[in-house]
């Protein structure tokens, strides 16, 4: 996401739109919203990109207003053929490329897409945050997450202090909040994570500030927090109006599925993830010999020059190279 964000700056894109870029794009995804779907409710799933599209929307229209610069350069759209690159946008327009590619051609294409690429961006972060939320379910106590997180002001902000360090993606998120709402803690309180945790961590702060600079960064965690903060007074209270148990319709959405189904795609969600996981661990685990850099222990020097130098200063020593054939 950051590497995204400083080339829509470098092609043009003012603060205030790579501000809304930088909190809309994790926090509302098509993958977190399916995933949220799945293991939250329909609530929840509405809420979580209506309150990232105002948040995003709110600090980018306020950086605007604080920052706006006159001289913004024209932002270059990519038009790049997403299918094979057959076609660069520019000197084969738009309308010479939609003949070049069939309709299935195009379907496989986003298929592929699909299943492949954004399944394996996100695979390995969403089995991180089930395990995450097992052990949360089974070593948390209901008693501890219902007494500090259990709604109110005081459980947002706490929220707050535990979400914008953490480094998780929305994916991840997910899972995790669900969990944190089985221990008692109120929706809105776990909406505040969803909405926090993905946008900010640590790591990526100093980045933030080479990118927007400090102040944008200092407004872009004001916005963040106090939009967060407000959205999950109102969830709370829109539960709460209702008289909904959050933890009680956790995960009741997917019951509209026969058991054959939901069954069936587990299995092939599984098999679908065999082989991205397998090459993330190996990528986690793999040692990269291709940087290993030898010494050795005398100069570089050529052989003329060397024994130039010995006529001179006795006390040099000849590189091996000039009297010995041996290889190195």
């Amino acid at each position: 996401m950051l590497p995204a964000a400083a080339s829509l700056q470098k092609q043009g894109a003012n603060k205030g739109a790579t501000t809304a870029f930088l909190i809309s794009t994790p926090e509302s995804g098509v993958d977190s919203i399916a995933v949220t779907y799945a293991l939250l409710d329909p609530i929840m799933t509405v809420v979580r990109p209506v309150a990232a599209f105002v948040t995003a929307m709110s600090a980018g229209v306020l950086e605007n207003f604080l920052s706006f610069s006159k001289s913004q350069e024209t932002l270059q759209v990519a038009k790049n053929c997403p299918i094979d690159n057959c076609c660069d946008g520019i000197d084969c327009p738009p309308e010479v490329h939609k003949a070049h590619h069939t309709l299935r051609e195009r379907v496989k294409a986003g298929l592929g897409f699909a299943v492949v690429d954004v399944w394996g961006d996100i695979v390995a972060w969403f089995f991180i945050g089930l395990v995450l939320a097992g052990i949360i379910t089974a070593l948390v106590p209901e008693d501890f997450m219902a007494a500090w997180l259990g709604g109110g002001l005081v459980s947002m902000l706490l929220m707050l202090v535990f979400g914008i360090p953490l480094y998780i993606c929305a994916t991840a998120s997910t899972p995790i909040a669900a969990a944190l709402i089985l221990k008692g803690v109120s929706p809105g309180a776990a909406l505040v994570f969803l909405l926090v945790g993905p946008a900010t961590n640590v790591t990526s702060l100093s980045v933030l500030v080479g990118i927007l600079g400090k102040k944008s960064v200092v407004r872009y965690l004001i916005v963040l927090s106090v939009m967060a903060v407000l959205f999950g007074l109102g969830v709370d209270s829109l539960y709460h109006l209702a008289g909904i148990s959050p933890a009680a319709v956790l995960g009741e959405a997917s019951e509209i599925l026969p058991f054959g189904l939901k069954f069936a795609a587990t299995v092939v969600l599984l098999l679908l993830s065999i082989k991205p996981l397998w090459q993330y661990l190996k990528k986690l685990f793999k040692r990269d010999k291709s940087n290993t850099a030898y010494f050795s222990d005398f100069p570089s020097l050529h052989c003329s020059t060397a024994k130039k130098s010995n006529d001179t200063m006795h006390d040099l020593s000849l590189p091996k190279c000039c009297n010995t054939d041996r290889k190195y």
